[in-house]
């Protein structure tokens, strides 16, 4: 239940479409619903625009399962990430349509085809193939949240002409999200080459001095170049998350 839906519950009520004790059940849910083991977030998509997603690593299939199912009786769109083949079986039990996104790890549905909700697209890079799955949890984020996605990979800058070359899909987009293990350089030179907002994604790619993704992590803290934003270790999805935001609130005008 989103704000649109909030408002048409107000105006049927109002109409004598619908009747208080309904209006009680459909609001009941907010602001969260009591599983006991977790307390699902129903109103969030009122606040922020999109349900509550499902981290499911530490989870069991059995409780992701239920959630998801709490979470399919009130929303049209549903995100899980940090799935495994498991977690998507026992999914698949209760929510038959729903898709698999084995390269990124993530759960999908929704009740509508998906296409871009928002005009402009959202570029995605990556350093090298070994980045693909975070780039990809990016991209499947982005999508279930209804915006564009054009993907950049494998253009690090140990071949920095690869980079240079896609110079007019960089500077198309409204948002760059840029993904890199080893040194974490791509952030940097990309923030370089466009006014565009660069999110950068350290990842646990590398060698011993990568130190599982410290090191690139600090890297793109201490990047010398403007417009650069980092998010934690192997976070696609946060990346894809707030390049969603910028990307509506572009499309807004700024307002929500």
């Amino acid at each position: 239940m989103d704000r649109s839906d909030i408002r048409q519950l107000l105006e049927d009520l109002k109409a004598g479409r619908t009747d208080i004790d309904t209006a009680v059940d459909l609001l009941s849910g907010m602001p969260y619903e009591e599983l006991g083991y977790a307390k699902i977030d129903h109103h969030r998509a009122a606040r922020q625009g999109f349900p509550e997603v499902v981290y499911c690593q530490g989870k069991t299939p059995e409780q992701v399962q239920q959630i998801v199912s709490r979470l399919f009786a009130r929303h049209d769109r549903i995100l899980a990430t940090r799935a495994d083949a498991r977690t998507f079986a026992a999914v698949q039990e209760v929510l038959p349509e729903a898709r698999y996104h084995k390269l990124a790890r993530a759960i999908t549905f929704s009740k509508d085809p998906l296409e871009p909700m928002y005009p402009g697209y959202v570029a995605i890079l990556t350093g090298g193939t070994s980045d693909l799955p975070v780039a990809e949890e990016a991209a499947v984020t982005l999508a279930i949240m209804g915006h564009a996605v054009e993907r950049v990979y494998d253009v690090g800058v140990a071949g920095i002409q690869r980079l240079l070359a896609q110079q007019g899909i960089i500077n198309g987009a409204h948002v760059v999200i840029a993904v890199a293990g080893m040194e974490g350089a791509l952030p940097s030179v990309v923030a370089g080459l466009t006014d565009r907002p660069v999110i950068a994604v350290p990842t646990s790619t590398g060698y011993g001095a990568n130190f599982a993704g410290l090191a690139p992590l600090l890297a793109m803290l201490n990047s010398c170049a403007s417009g650069v934003s980092v998010v934690n270790i192997d976070n696609g999805f946060g990346a894809g998350y707030m390049a969603a935001t910028i990307n509506r609130l572009i499309a807004s005008g700024g307002s929500r």
